[in-house]
């Protein structure tokens, strides 16, 4: 039996929103059931939305790949 997407496009601002509700001290349990996104998919947004700081400044994950890809 295939599994099918529910197929939901959410925007970065969105994405970023959760990410930032979740940063300020709300689970990503209450999140998922307040914005009916589920658990795996906030985990995944706050992976890629969470700054990794170094020296000459921070970038999310996703920016880190984009210049990568610009890049090559």
């Amino acid at each position: 039996m295939e599994r099918k997407r529910a197929g939901k496009k959410y925007n970065d601002d969105f994405k970023k929103t959760i990410v930032d509700l979740y940063h300020t001290g709300n689970s990503v349990k209450d999140l998922s059931s307040e914005y009916g996104v589920s658990e795996v998919t906030i985990y995944k947004w706050v992976k890629a939305f969470t700054p990794i700081s170094s020296e000459e400044g921070s970038l999310t994950p996703k920016e880190l790949a984009e210049i990568q890809k610009e890049n090559l």
